[in-house]
């Protein structure tokens, strides 16, 4: 396995029935123990460790010499005799045997790497981002980007095995104004000029359909100027796929399938039939569109049990909800403070939070005993259905506002009950999105999605009335476990469609020419009704990894200021070059 002209054997390859074999093995110097007539070097590399052993009674005195100078991650090529270990190490699937050696060499000495390159490392993520190159020796993050190639080739696999071309798009494209910020790049070529980094490969992947390829996919990266985060980064990757003379359940019973292939050959699971579950069904159940189905805790209404008795805040609320936690009537009042000044932190906005205990005696007791009767207590309990030894925790305000803090607080206590394990996978469609929403500071409507995104067909009739408000989109996402993995919808085909989308979302003819009239015109020459999904891999890859963050499931990442560390990018470049791209930017002095 893995013979090159330089070693037999990989670190981790070699077992009992490799005993009396001569074996040559290169990697790097994890550990060396120096027992004065004994010398254990444990040598590393990709794929484990195997032990070297030599006794300095019948080793070659230069040999031995040599093994007294390595250091850690020296990198060396070691030839040996491998034996049976006496003292077996059943931590490592090498832990049956050793080597003991015979001949040594130096590949290359190293300086004392600046943490340990070990599973549990001293290194704070500003240094291991810095030195990533180290990082990435480690045991956990490599097995991250194993998973993830793992993950890549399944995806390879299902998608050919479906009829799907991989087809690569543009990197250089048109800056346009919808979406996140674009990353521009100048055109020394064409001064003044500019072309953007993809945000997604959206129009082009529309393009191959009016094409005639029918199936389309791509594993691709993608570019947003945005604000970063755990699941986020400058630069990403998505399982990038279109269809076409599909129907909106031709593409969830597809990509669940591939959704079901990737989890069954890299984690062994078989995922059951997913959910389904409106976007307004989601809201008002759990105040998300992107519900955490571990555990329940649904959101109950209780605005006409609630409202009438002189509460001035539950009176005035346009929306009394609550949620009924199992199993916390033993919080202590310290825990239900916290639970408070969590939901009163800035970022959630509640102005307060009420509770009551459902006691094991069968009693109730709330922090509104003075407004709310015995009577008014079980009506509230029967309706959240509450019994003994439940904690019921109720918000009131704005409709909207108090959705998604009660939305916050519930995955809060959800997590703080252990109902979140990273080892269970709750799968849903979440279907029927509006298509529209407004935004107030700019008078105006805009896509929940992308302009490209067409109306359900039995909802056309409230474009022509002017309720846009009400129109739901022929749009779907994936949500696993709280996180959007992939999203999409069935496009807009026709161009008179298209262009009074373009009208709705404030465009003018003329503007909409400029920026899509490449599309609208394609759309004019036989384009078949298409639709896709993309799917957020490194997202993906993280939820198969059991981890929050996708930055230990990418090689080289960005820092939450969306700089790399280790090669100091962005950096200034030169006045020289600025000249060049006819950029009027004159460089301060440092």
């Amino acid at each position: 396995m893995l013979q090159t002209h330089i070693r037999t054997a990989t670190c981790g390859q070699l077992r009992l029935s490799d005993i009396n074999t001569t074996v040559t093995l290169c990697g790097w110097v994890q550990n060396v123990r120096d027992k004065g007539g004994l010398i254990w070097i444990d040598l590393r590399d990709r794929y484990g460790i195997t032990q070297l052993i030599m006794n300095e009674s019948d080793a070659d005195k230069d040999v031995v010499l040599l093994a007294r100078t390595l250091g850690r991650e020296f990198v060396v090529k070691a030839t040996g005799t491998v034996i049976e270990r006496i003292a077996k190490n059943d931590k490592i699937p090498t832990g049956d045997i050793e080597v003991r050696l015979t001949a040594l060499e130096v590949l290359n000495a190293a300086k004392i790497p600046p943490f340990l390159i070990q599973d549990e490392t001293d290194g704070g993520e500003d240094l291991r981002m810095k030195y990533r190159y180290l990082d990435l020796r480690r045991n956990p993050v490599r097995r991250n980007l194993e998973l993830r190639h793992r993950v890549m080739q399944e995806t390879r696999l299902y998608m050919d095995g479906h009829g799907f071309l991989e087809v690569e798009t543009p990197v250089l494209i048109k800056s346009t104004p919808e979406g996140a910020r674009d990353f521009v790049v100048p055109s020394r070529m064409n001064p003044g000029e500019f072309y953007a980094l993809p945000q997604s490969p959206q129009t082009f992947k529309q393009l191959l359909m009016v094409s005639g390829f029918d199936r389309y996919f791509q594993i691709v990266k993608c570019f947003r100027d945005e604000d970063l985060r755990a699941d986020r980064q400058p630069e990403f990757t998505q399982i990038d796929c279109e269809m076409s003379f599909v129907t909106q359940d031709d593409i969830l019973e597809v990509f669940e399938g591939l959704t079901k292939h990737i989890f069954k050959a890299v984690k062994g699971i078989d995922l059951p039939p997913f959910r389904r579950m409106t976007y307004a069904d989601a809201m008002r159940l759990y105040g998300n569109d992107k519900p955490d189905l571990r555990f329940g805790m649904p959101f109950v209404e209780l605005n006409d049990l609630t409202q009438g008795h002189g509460f001035g805040v539950m009176d005035e609320a346009e929306l009394v909800v609550g949620i009924n936690a199992s199993g916390c009537a033993n919080y202590t009042r310290k825990q239900i403070d916290e639970l408070t000044d969590y939901v009163k932190r800035p970022q959630i906005g509640a102005k307060g939070l009420v509770w009551i205990r459902y006691q094991e005696d069968g009693t109730l007791k709330s922090s509104a005993d003075k407004f709310w009767s015995a009577e008014h207590l079980a009506a509230i309990a029967a309706r959240t259905e509450a019994k003994p030894g439940d904690l019921i925790l109720i918000l009131a305000g704005g409709a909207a506002k108090t959705r998604k803090a009660l939305s916050e607080l519930r995955l809060l206590v959800g997590a703080q009950l252990g109902l979140r394990p990273t080892d269970k996978f709750e799968v849903l469609w979440v279907l029927d999105f509006p298509l529209l929403e407004y935004g107030e500071e700019e008078n105006r409507w805009f896509a929940m999605h992308h302009p490209f995104t067409s109306p359900k067909p039995e909802d056309l009739h409230l474009i022509e009335s002017k309720d846009l408000g009400k129109v739901r989109a022929n749009a779907y996402d994936l949500v696993i476990n709280g996180v959007e993995i992939g999203g999409g919808s069935i496009r807009i085909h026709d161009r008179k469609v298209q262009e009074e989308m373009f009208g709705i979302l404030g465009f003018s003819p003329e503007e909409a020419r400029k920026q899509f009239g490449f599309l609208m015109e394609a759309f004019e020459y036989g384009a078949p009704p298409h639709g896709g999904i993309a799917f957020g891999f490194d997202r993906l890859c993280a939820m198969l990894g059991g981890q929050d963050s996708i930055r230990d499931f990418i090689a080289f990442p960005k820092n939450n200021s969306g700089r790399d560390m280790m090669i100091d990018s962005p950096s200034s470049i030169s006045q020289a070059q600025l000249t060049e791209l006819s950029l009027d930017v004159k460089l301060s002095k440092v």
